[in-house]
């Protein structure tokens, strides 16, 4: 039978052309998308196209927007051999790292991408985006799909959703993966580094649609002040705070500091530590300016991302687990999110 896929189109972007009038660039209708890639005729596929009925650009997408996604993968799971979603750059990390964790034990892929140009734009990059990244979703090996996972495509590299980062504004390669090998480099041919790809599970597939927002961001800098961090510690309803530390998770020593984070631990606040640096790990405890923190209750963050810490601790409080329940699920890797030599060596 022909693979089937599932264009999901959300704004971004790769959707745009420009209106003939005024020059000014508008979505276009997704239902026409082979006028503008008249390539994916040549494609023995099925493919269908939905576009939300009011695109968005990514800086404006937020959790209510992921569980859309997730209720439109549900609703078609049993119709698509493979799903690409295409959105823009500056929030796609975000998208692919929640969607890993609400989309439990998927075993189709789930391919996000976008384009740095318009996809009318002779220059564009969107095409090779789009056709490679519905190739990819489309193959198979012994009758299953080859990357059954949440995956970002884009500039002939696919990684992880929840590795992934973007890492430049104007450049066509504008994702990395500091952590984690890419699963695939599509060249002449697609290679596959099969090693690093998940597995098929053979538990059934669940979608969640609940996150809980009550989550904080905390990026440390020289001469932070007590007034600031009282503040994001004491907003209303906070559950949990994820630090972006220095190197390996350091912070300063200052007792005002350590004693705000012991008050917030003790009063039932989840604090996790990640490293503003783009690769490596945290390892809390291993230079004097972390002891404390490790003391005093603070989470190591290992070598996850800011998107995914913070998609994850979303998904985890929504799941209504005690505390502790928490703090040990966020140093486990749920969907390949942690270096599992990492685990290994806590």
């Amino acid at each position: 039978m022909k693979p089937s896929i599932l264009i999901i189109y959300t704004g971004g972007t790769i959707g745009m052309v420009k209106h003939p009038k005024s020059g000014t660039l508008i979505p276009f209708d997704f239902e026409h998308i082979n006028d503008q890639v008249p390539e994916l005729e040549r494609f023995d596929f099925n493919i269908d196209s939905i576009s939300f009925n009011s695109v968005i650009d990514s800086s404006d997408f937020k959790p209510s927007t992921w569980i859309d996604l997730v209720k439109i993968i549900q609703d078609n799971y049993s119709k698509y051999d493979g799903f690409v979603i295409l959105h823009g750059t500056d929030t796609m990390a975000y998208t692919a790292s929640a969607l890993s964790f609400l989309l439990e034990n998927i075993n189709k892929p789930v391919i996000l991408t976008g384009s740095q140009l318009p996809i009318a734009e002779i220059r564009t990059d969107a095409k090779e985006n789009l056709i490679t990244a519905i190739e990819i979703a489309a193959s198979k090996s012994n009758g299953k799909p080859i990357v059954p996972e949440v995956c970002i495509f884009f500039d002939s590299r696919l990684f992880r959703g929840n590795r992934t980062r973007k890492s430049n504004s104007s450049k066509f390669d504008a994702f990395e993966s500091p952590n984690y090998s890419h699963l695939a480099e599509a060249g002449v041919k697609i290679t596959y580094h099969h090693t690093y790809i998940q597995p098929h599970s053979d538990a059934t597939f669940i979608s969640h649609t609940n996150l809980d927002l009550n989550v904080a961001l905390l990026k440390l800098y020289p001469g932070i002040t007590k007034e600031f961090v009282t503040s994001v510690i004491n907003t209303n309803g906070l559950k949990a705070l994820i630090i972006e530390a220095f190197g390996n998770g350091n912070a300063p020593t200052d007792d005002w500091f350590i004693d705000l984070l012991k008050q917030a631990i003790q009063s039932g606040i989840i604090i996790l530590d990640i490293s503003q640096c783009a690769g490596g790990m945290v390892e809390l405890g291993r230079y004097q300016t972390s002891i404390r923190l490790k003391e005093i209750g603070v989470t190591g963050g290992m070598d996850m991302t800011t998107e995914t810490a913070l998609t994850k601790l979303m998904f985890l409080l929504a799941q209504n687990h005690s505390a502790e329940t928490i703090k040990a699920l966020l140093q486990q890797s749920l969907r390949g999110e942690i270096s599992e030599l990492m685990i290994d060596d806590r």
